[in-house]
Order: C-alpha cells, then sequence, then structure tokens
C-alpha cells in the first residue's frame, strides 16, 4: 500500500483518491518535445526503463496540443523548434497554469536562453551535448521532487481536516519549516532538517538560531529570524547559507519565507489571558534548499564566460577584462598589451593523432602559457587553437617582449603525445594601447594582424603592430584569389631538386618541387602557398596540374639523356582521401607513353593515423599502376614499423632534421643509425634529405646510405636547367 494511501487511511480520510495522484503513483507520464526525430528516440531510449509512459512532439505547436489534452509530470524541451521558442511553449504553460517541471535540452550556448528558461521556471538545463547519466539523474530527481510536490499538494487540501494531517505534512516537507520564540530559539522544526543538515530536530529546540547560520551570514540572519512583520512585508526569498553537520556535505544556500506570528494566528496564546492581542511571541519560517538550483546557475554562468576545455576565460570575458583595463590605462594615463598568439603545426598534430590528442595538447599548452603571466595578466582561448593574453600596468614594450619571450621558450621544450614526441612553436602578434588602438576591437584586430605578420614570414617568433602592414584577412583573400589565377594564367611551374650517388656523383633520381612566379611577390616556395591551398580545396586541381607538368618534363628529360631515373614528387594526404589519384595517374601515364617504373610517389607517414585500412587500400592501387611508393620525411610523424610492413613502401626517406645534427663524420647518431637499420633490413632504397655539408655525407655513406639530395649537391633548378646538367653529364660520359 502506498505510503500517502496510509497516511490517509491513519487520518480517516478514506475517500477516492484523487486521478492525478493515482496516475503518477503507477506511471509518471513525460512529454518529450524536440524537432530531432533521431534524438527523441534515442531518449525514449535512454528511459525506457525509467517507469515512465512517454508522449512526444516535433513542434512547438504539437507540444501546445498535448499540454492541452493530457497532464503531463515532466517535459523534456528543446529550445529551439520549428515554429516557435520553447520559451514560448513555457510562458504558454505558465498562462494556462500548466504544473509540470520542465527539463530545457539545448544546443543554444547563448546565457541569454539558458537564464530566460530558469526564470521561467526550468526545473534544470542541459546544453547538447550530454552525458546520458546526467540527464537520467535529472529526470530522476525531477520526477522525484514532482512526486513529493504532489504529496504535499493533495495533503495540503486535506490539512483544515486533520490536526494529524498536518503534522504527517510537516514532517514530510522538503523544506525545512520551523518556528522560535521571542529570544531567536527553536520551538518547533521538522524532520526535514535531519536529512539536510545532519542534525536531529530534538538537538536543536531550545537552542539560537545562529548555530545553524553560516558566520558571514549572522548579521543579515538577524533581521530575517527576528522577522515582526507580517503578510506581503514579510520577508520573502532570502538567501542564506546553512551549516551542515555530520559531514553531511558542503554549506548549502536556502530561500526563506518568514512569517510572524501574530496571536489569533495559530492559537499559540492562552484563551483566558495572558498575552495582549498584538504581543509578540516569535517567528515562522520555511526554508527551502535551493543549492543545487544555485550550482547550475554558477555552472551555467560559469561556462557563459569560459572555456569549457581549457577553463580559461573565453573571448566574451575576456574582452570585458580589456574594457575595465583600458578604462583603468585611460585615467592613469598608462600603457597596457594585447597579444594575440596562434600556434604553429597544430592543424597537423590534430590530423595525424585526431582531436582528443589535439585537445589534450591544448591542455598542455594551456599549463605551459600560464607559468609565463604575472598575477594581474589574463590569458583566454579565442577558439581553435588561438590564444589572446591582455597585460595591464604595462611600463614598457620590453616588458611584453620578455613574456613574448618567455611564452616561446616555454614552448620550445617538447610534448609528449602516445609516446612520441611533439614539437610546436607560436606565432605572436602585440599590440600596445594607445599606440596601436583605444577600443577593445581596435586593439585585438591589430594584434591579430601582427600575428598574421610574423607567421607568413617565418613562424616562432613575435611581431608587434605595424600600421603599414595590411589586414591579415584582407592578404589572404587577395592571395586566395590570385592562387586561382595561377592555375589559369601559368604561373605555375615544377622545380626538381636531383638525387645523387655519393659514391661516384651520378644522378639517380629528382624530387618535383612546385614554385609560383607570383606576378609582385617573385617566387614563391611550396611552403608558401601549397597551406593555403589545402584550407580552400585548391589541392586537387592544383596536383592534377602537376601531374601534367612532370609527364611533360619526364618526356624531355629521355629525349635529352640516355640515363633513365626515377622522379618522385608528394602526394597531398587529400587526394589519398579522395581516391581518384591512382586512376588519374594511370590515365596521365598512358596518354604521355610514360612507364610507371620511372615514377615514385611520396606520402608521409601520418596517412596511417586516420584510417590506415583505407591508406593501404589506396597504395596498394598505386602498385597495381605499377609506381614505387616512398615514404617521405620518416621518423618525424607517427612512425610504426607494423605499417612497414603492411604499407607497400619501397623507399624510406630520412628527414633533414635528423641529417642536419650531422656535424661531424665521427659522431654517433643513433636515430639516423636506426633509420638506416630498418631500410637495409627490410630491404628498402634510401635516400637521404638536406644533406648540406662534407661531415654529413661521409658520415651517412660510411652509415650506409649512399643515395644523397641537398645543397651540397644541387638545389633546387628549372626543367630547363636539369636538362642542361643532365646533357653535360651524358657528354662527359660519351
Amino acid at each position: 500500500m502506498d505510503e500517502i494511501e496510509s497516511a490517509f487511511l491513519a487520518f480517516g480520510l478514506t475517500g477516492e483518491k484523487p486521478l492525478s495522484e493515482s496516475r503518477f503513483c503507477l506511471e509518471p507520464r513525460l512529454l518529450l518535445v524536440d524537432d530531432e526525430p533521431k534524438l527523441l528516440d534515442s531518449v525514449c531510449e535512454l528511459l525506457k526503463g525509467s517507469g515512465c509512459q512517454f508522449t512526444t512532439a516535433n513542434s512547438g505547436k504539437a507540444a501546445i496540443e498535448q499540454l492541452s489534452r493530457l497532464q503531463f509530470d515532466l517535459v523534456l524541451l528543446d529550445l529551439r523548434l520549428p515554429d516557435m521558442s520553447g520559451h514560448q511553449v513555457m510562458d504558454y504553460m505558465k498562462q494556462h497554469e500548466i504544473s509540470a517541471y520542465v527539463i530545457v535540452i539545448s544546443g543554444d550556448s547563448v546565457i541569454e536562453a539558458a537564464i530566460g528558461a530558469l526564470a521561467r521556471g526550468a526545473y534544470g538545463y542541459l546544453r547538447k551535448p550530454y552525458e546520458p547519466g546526467e540527464l537520467l539523474k535529472l529526470v530522476e530527481n525531477a520526477i522525484h521532487r514532482r512526486r513529493l510536490e504532489i504529496q504535499n499538494q493533495q495533503m495540503t487540501a486535506r490539512i483544515e481536516n486533520s490536526e494529524k494531517l498536518y503534522r504527517y505534512l510537516i514532517d514530510n516537507s522538503p523544506d525545512i519549516i520551523y518556528t522560535l520564540n521571542r529570544e531567536g530559539c527553536f520551538s518547533f522544526i521538522n524532520q526535514r532538517v535531519e536529512s539536510l543538515l545532519g542534525i536531529s530536530r530534538d538537538q536543536l529546540l531550545g537552542k539560537h538560531y545562529a548555530e545553524l547560520v553560516h558566520e558571514d551570514d549572522r548579521s543579515r540572519a538577524a533581521n530575517i529570524f527576528n522577522e515582526r512583520r507580517c503578510g506581503a512585508r514579510a520577508s520573502r526569498n532570502i538567501e542564506l547559507r546553512l551549516k551542515c553537520f555530520d559531514n553531511i556535505g558542503e554549506e548549502r544556500r536556502f530561500e526563506n519565507t518568514l512569517i510572524t506570528i501574530v496571536l489569533n494566528s495559530t492559537g499559540m496564546y492562552a484563551q483566558d489571558g495572558g498575552y495582549s492581542q498584538h504581543e509578540f511571541l516569535g517567528t515562522y519560517g520555511v526554508a527551502r534548499d535551493i543549492t543545487d538550483r544555485k550550482r547550475a546557475e554558477e555552472q551555467i554562468t560559469y561556462h557563459a564566460y569560459h572555456d569549457i576545455l581549457t577553463e580559461l576565460p573565453n573571448r566574451i570575458l575576456f574582452k570585458d577584462r580589456l574594457s575595465l583595463a583600458l578604462a583603468q590605462a585611460k585615467r592613469q594615463g598608462k600603457e597596457l598589451a594585447v597579444m594575440f598568439i596562434d600556434l604553429d603545426r597544430f592543424k597537423w598534430v590534430n590530423d595525424t593523432f585526431g582531436h582528443v590528442r589535439g585537445d589534450e595538447l591544448l591542455q598542455m599548452v594551456t599549463a605551459r602559457l600560464k607559468l609565463a603571466l604575472r598575477g594581474s595578466d589574463t590569458l583566454a582561448r579565442q577558439g581553435g587553437d588561438e590564444f589572446t593574453l591582455l597585460l595591464p600596468d604595462l611600463s614598457s614594450r620590453q616588458d611584453a617582449e620578455r613574456l613574448a619571450g618567455k611564452i616561446l621558450d616555454n614552448l620550445s621544450e617538447p610534448f609528449e603525445i602516445e609516446n612520441h614526441e611533439i614539437h610546436i612553436s607560436a606565432s605572436i602578434g602585440i599590440a600596445i594601447y594607445p599606440e596601436h588602438g583605444e577600443s577593445v576591437d581596435e586593439l585585438l584586430r591589430h594584434a591579430d594582424i601582427a600575428m598574421y605578420q610574423i607567421k607568413f614570414a617565418e613562424k616562432n617568433g613575435y611581431s608587434f603592430y605595424d600600421p603599414l602592414i595590411k589586414d591579415s584577412t584582407h592578404q589572404k583573400i587577395v592571395l586566395e584569389q590570385s592562387l586561382r589565377k595561377a592555375l589559369e594564367l601559368g604561373e605555375l611551374e615544377m622545380y626538381y631538386q636531383p638525387q645523387v650517388n655519393a659514391k661516384d656523383g651520378k644522378l639517380v633520381g629528382a624530387e618535383a618541387l612546385m614554385r609560383w612566379n607570383h606576378p609582385t611577390r617573385g617566387l614563391l616556395s611550396a611552403g608558401e602557398f601549397l597551406p593555403l591551398a589545402e584550407e580552400v580545396g585548391l589541392m586537387i586541381p592544383i596536383s592534377d596540374w602537376m601531374l601534367e607538368a612532370i609527364c611533360n618534363d619526364l618526356k624531355s628529360w629521355n629525349v635529352k639523356s640516355d640515363a633513365q631515373f626515377k622522379l618522385s614528387f608528394n602526394l597531398s594526404p587529400q587526394y589519398l582521401d579522395h581516391g581518384g589519384f591512382s586512376e588519374n595517374l594511370a590515365r596521365a601515364l598512358k596518354h604521355h607513353a610514360i612507364s610507371p617504373d620511372l615514377i615514385e610517389v611520396e606520402i608521409t607517414e601520418n596517412i596511417s593515423i586516420r584510417n590506415p585500412q583505407f591508406a593501404i587500400e589506396q597504395l596498394e592501387k598505386l602498385c597495381r599502376v605499377g609506381v614505387a611508393i616512398a615514404i617521405d620525411d620518416f621518423g618525424t610523424g607517427y612512425s610504426s614499423l607494423s605499417y612497414l610492413h603492411k604499407f607497400p613502401v619501397h623507399t624510406i626517406k630520412i628527414d633533414q632534421a635528423f641529417v642536419r645534427e650531422i656535424k661531424s663524420s665521427f659522431d654517433h647518431h643513433p636515430v639516423v643509425l636506426a633509420i638506416i637499420s630498418i631500410a637495409n633490413g627490410l630491404g628498402k632504397r634510401l635516400i637521404a634529405e638536406g644533406v648540406e655539408t662534407d661531415e654529413q655525407s661521409r658520415f651517412l655513406e660510411k652509415s650506409g646510405c649512399s643515395t644523397m639530395q641537398g645543397y651540397l649537391y644541387h638545389r633546387p633548378m628549372s626543367n630547363r636547367q636539369l636538362i642542361k646538367i643532365m646533357s653535360k653529364r651524358s657528354a662527359n660520359v660519351a
């Protein structure tokens, strides 16, 4: 038998139970409102075992129709509906006195949306995406509170019929109900105080209220607990912190409704006299626990102004602090600095190791950045891999330079990701108030422009804003437009860096390198425009142009030289992901009557990270065409011996970063030796990149690598220059 039903029977109120109570006790009814069918299905599946009855609605109008027709205990409501907002649905419920609890589930990150929902009486607020456990807990608590609410409503309706029922209501109320005498000591308190504060009511009877109140709130509590006013003038909705005992939990916040006891209101006086009609007897109060609500409000407010991943201030809070700092600097006649920090090579980490590891790197970078800060500085995350830094009370611009240098030094140490040492750097732009701007937006924009200036030039450095620098966004747009025209106007050109056998100096191959003959900036290397091409989706048409260009050049080599050697070129990971490169390459070789044996396609190690099986399939297609496969920059990416076995690789190229470390032919360089040993053990062709000194050449040759590529032998050259070299060598041989 239900506890409430037992109480009614005990109190002699044995009439038929109201329909709403009977329905709720058997099966609470939930209304799920969302315009995404998949989300509705997933929520229904998640709550299937909760013992609730579900009704769904995919629009605001449908939700209102259901609310008008049926009685619900809980509504799970999305704020963004196709025909009206969730706020309008809540307004309708309030206008028509529909008492169902509302839990708002929304992907809207605007703080006003959450505040609006709470102001309309929402029981809870969840932001998409949410953890299933959070939703289940919130629904469970709401149903529990709804059950308590209905119980209280039922008992309140009968309170005039029985003093015993009144006592039952008081002792089972979700709120603390108490009375104080004229001295402020408890004369009555219900059992709820035991579960909330961990102290029995018997211990409190006769004790002063101050024993429960937090020390910092006692001065305010003195007016509330000694309330003498009544009716509409009594204290309402005053927040206080009460102490918890027996390790029940943290200090909790309460919403107090205090009512003064007057002589004829409660019967707490002798009918034969003893008190005058207006003599003050004490205070009656109801304390409601709002700890969870306060925490939810604080969490919503915190997330509105902080980045969830790094817990740094976000751009909204940063602008607010910058605005205050500007006002203070203006009053005091001081300078301040704004830094715009962008991480170099972060996109490579994301593409190589995935976004989860990228997020971990951002958290590690945040910790490094904080080490460089002063106590008054504000570091914020703008989004992605961009950070901003506010330096108030600047004595000179040298302070900003020192801090920027310290940041770069902190980031120079390697980061460890999946047992790999990852090196990243940063490009930092600096704007000084008032020299470079006097408003928030102006300083941020100029710091951003300065950052792009250093990023475009060399990376891993800092630069102050120069008014002569054009807006970086405009530069980027102009560069993109020029790059698109470059394909049409024939401004792209292939350069080639020969690969030689160090033992006899003979040419054994060449690597194709793209150059852009820019009409105003001169000859640009691939690193200056190919990252932009990847970003704006031009890599595939540029790669198709490259394929046609190297086929034409390769034909001219074979005409001018008796020797045939391999031509290698880098394949963009975007083209490999696209999946059609092998077919295009086969068609081009057939059209130009070029043997596939002359072609070597270079790939980077990180193509194996995201989808290794797909990468293997694409490389096997290339092998079926008949071309060779080389791993470029070996050892700098995601090196895996298992992938070397699985991938159809013919050549391994030692990255120039390892070659550069060779200072003497007598030094010991275990990484280089290990790569050479791996290549020889697996029977792979081996090429060393970036060879610039005789010492490097001698060490590599002595260690077992004889094929080399670098400035010691040849710089990248045009096709015409390469043909001259090949013709001269052929003539010398003859």
